[in-house]
């Protein structure tokens, strides 16, 4: 239940992150559509004859492509490609439809009660906020077959030690037991894949300067813009953070951010804190941004491999409050010495 613990958002935090950055003078929700098919399949439809009005630009007053705004990257697109799709990069339309409905159905089903999966499930479909399927198989799109390249063999014996941003297990002797997210420290490592809800992000730009505000659990990234005149390099290596050591540069229309020097703390599927990750986005209409990452760790993965993953236009953030006085981990640790208490009687 404790995950659940953590909707009290009251109040906005647009000023803030204004304030933080001013120092310095791809797909439809419903469909897999636009961006996301090209991706799929690899092409684009071959140059009509006929002129074509220019695309449309996204300015910021200076001349900057302008990202700005609220953006949601909700879907039920899973990373990797499920192996009852085989080679397929998209679903039909009724494998759509069907998805769609069970997502709906899904959000309101129960588990056995007393149970873990009981627990999970105690919030209804007004909580929710999963998003629809885009109509492809998977988010990764490179390796072509959907799937995460083969583990090192490094990769493969890390991957069955214990992972403090993820731990659910116990024994909770103390706070440093319980994982990074019920301690209210960081929800997941970047990049950020759509969960069960709160999947908002709000983009403020100044000169020289990208913000992007994740709403769980309420960090802000200030990414400086590097330039010819400006290198701004990477911090020290030495130098290791939750979110990593950001740096972006414009391509033409998308903007391209390198992140690195990330803790030993979190970890992205499994990725070690040497992990470099290329983000990009790319807006691609009023209520749409392709974004995507490409991840490279070869201590962990025998090749690099990209997902791409739509953010679409959406409302106001509230301030993400999480735990308010951490009540569900007070529970949590009062449970584990309420057991340690009847295990030392029955002995």
């Amino acid at each position: 239940m404790r995950r659940f613990m953590r909707h009290c958002e009251t109040l906005t935090i647009v000023a803030a992150i204004a304030a933080v950055v001013a120092c310095q003078p791809v797909f439809s929700q419903s469909v897999g559509q636009s961006a996301g098919q090209s991706v799929a399949q690899g092409a684009a439809k071959p140059a009509s004859s006929a002129a074509k009005p220019a695309a449309k630009k996204w300015r910021t007053p200076w001349g900057d492509p302008d990202l700005q705004g609220t953006w949601s990257n909700a879907n039920t697109t899973p990373l990797e490609r499920p192996a009852k799709y085989g080679d397929r990069a998209m679903m039909t339309k009724e494998e759509i439809a069907a998805e769609n409905k069970e997502t709906e159905i899904g959000r309101d089903k129960r588990g056995k009660r007393g149970t873990a999966e009981d627990v999970a499930g105690a919030y209804g479909a007004e909580w929710w906020e999963r998003g629809l399927a885009d109509g492809r198989t998977s988010l990764i799109y490179d390796p072509p077959n959907g799937k995460k390249p083969p583990l090192t063999p490094d990769g493969k014996r890390r991957a069955g030690l214990r992972n403090e941003g993820i731990r659910t297990d116990g024994p909770y002797y103390g706070p440093e037991d319980l994982d990074l997210y019920t301690r209210c420290i960081v929800r997941a490592p970047i990049p950020r894949i759509a969960s069960g809800y709160d999947n908002n992000f709000e983009i403020v730009q100044t000169p020289g300067y990208v913000a992007i505000v994740q709403e769980q659990i309420h960090e802000t990234r200030v990414i400086p813009i590097v330039s010819p005149i400006n290198k701004r390099p990477h911090v020290d290596a030495a130098v290791r953070q939750w979110l990593g050591d950001a740096r972006g540069h414009w391509e033409g229309e998308t903007l391209v951010v390198e992140t690195t020097n990330f803790n030993e703390h979190t970890s992205f599927e499994g990725a070690t804190k040497d992990m470099v990750l290329v983000e990009k986005w790319t807006r691609v209409a009023d209520d749409k941004i392709d974004y995507r990452f490409t991840v490279t760790d070869p201590e962990t993965w025998t090749a690099p491999w990209s997902a791409a993953i739509a953010w679409n236009k959406g409302g106001t953030i509230y301030e993400y409050a999480c735990h308010e006085d951490n009540f569900g981990l007070y529970g949590i640790l009062a449970g584990a010495r309420a057991d340690e208490q009847k295990a030392a009687k029955a002995k």
